[in-house]
């Protein structure tokens, strides 16, 4: 494992995702399967990109928009499952990556801000 644990499952869930989304075969899912490309893909390059942050507060920024495109991803994942254009499996091993990575998040914007479990 890497130094920086966050990017290294941030990359692995984003080569997960576009895995899953070209796998996809059901007709007229394209409108669903680009949006969950387009947020899963956004998580890890958001993260990676707060590594060259400019300031703290941009160092923020960028964590707190991949932890909303992990929210974004999860929504359009339970919307692939239950529209059945994923299986249980693809949706369960998907979705636990993207959490790992939420909790993650949170984690580190907490800590980024200063903000202790005492202060929550």
């Amino acid at each position: 494992m890497s130094d920086n644990k966050l990017l290294e499952l941030s990359f692995e869930f984003a080569v997960a995702v576009v895995n899953l989304a070209d796998s996809i075969k059901t007709p007229k899912s394209s409108y669903i399967t680009d949006q969950f490309a387009r947020a899963g893909t956004s998580v890890g390059a958001n993260i990676h990109e707060a590594q060259y942050a400019h300031s703290k507060a941009d160092f923020i920024s960028k964590l707190e928009i991949a932890l909303k495109e992990s929210n974004e991803t999860s929504y359009w994942l339970k919307l692939m499952f239950e529209t059945g254009r994923i299986d249980e499996v693809q949706y369960k091993n998907t979705e636990r990556l993207c959490g790992n990575i939420r909790r993650l998040l949170i984690a580190s914007c907490s800590t980024a801000k200063g903000i202790t479990k005492n202060d929550q």
